[in-house]
């Protein structure tokens, strides 16, 4: 499919791997490379499980794209909030693996999928934008305010709040932490579960409880891009 993304196919399962360097990070080739591994998952008919390597999901955008021109940082802060959007809306099963750390954009990924799976470690998952000196898009509040529970919202997003993999879980971003050894057996678990779900009834169901965060996410991504708009 891509160097940057492995995809594998096994028994109704896709499996999309980032492989972009050390932190995973979202670049616009990665994205591209993402919403291709999406289309053929999507053709496939595919329970979709996103992962990364061992300690890492991913460190958020590309650093050097975000700083090397204000209208490269707009425009791939919309493609990665449209990601956003696609996989909330995606027609099969999303479950997003967390192998690790999960920052920024990588915490966002969490938050768009079905179901959520951590490993224990002294690993940090969570939206640290306002610590490094980002003021938060709106699109990113607005999927926070949905997935995170009303506690740890305000924390995550206005305070930066780091957390670990059993404090993510309590947030909201994780929805099930199991030890290292056991990853593997709790994501064909997930996943063959999702699998048995009927796919037309989940599509129908998932587009009815989350109609109007995808409304949201849709006003959100205009009201950034204008936000930023360059020039």
């Amino acid at each position: 499919m891509s160097d940057l993304i492995e995809y594998r196919l096994a028994e109704g399962v896709a499996t999309l791997t980032l492989n972009n360097g050390k932190v995973n990070a979202l670049s616009p080739a990665l994205i591209e490379a993402f919403n291709a591994a999406l289309d053929q998952a999507e053709a496939d008919r595919a329970v979709v499980v996103i992962t990364g390597q061992p300690g890492i999901l991913s460190g958020g955008y590309d650093l050097k794209v975000m700083t090397a021109d204000p209208q490269q940082a707009v425009d791939l802060v919309t493609a990665g909030s449209t990601l956003t959007r696609r996989l909330l809306s995606h027609p099969y099963p999303v479950v997003v693996v967390c192998t690790g750390h999960a920052i920024a954009k990588g915490a966002f990924l969490l938050l768009a999928a079905d179901y959520r799976i951590g490993v224990e470690g002294t690993f940090h998952i969570g939206l640290n934008e306002v610590m490094i000196g980002m003021t938060m898009h709106h699109a990113g509040i607005e999927l926070a305010r949905d997935r995170l529970r009303r506690s740890a919202f305000h924390r995550a997003v206005i305070c930066a709040e780091m957390f670990d993999p059993q404090g993510a879980l309590s947030a909201g971003f994780l929805d099930e932490v199991v030890p290292p050894e056991a990853l593997p057996d709790a994501v064909i678990k997930a996943a063959q579960r999702l699998k048995s779900l009927n796919p037309l009834a989940h599509r129908a169901t998932k587009l009815k409880v989350r109609q109007a965060l995808l409304e949201t996410l849709d006003q959100a991504i205009a009201k950034d891009r204008d936000s930023f708009k360059v020039g």
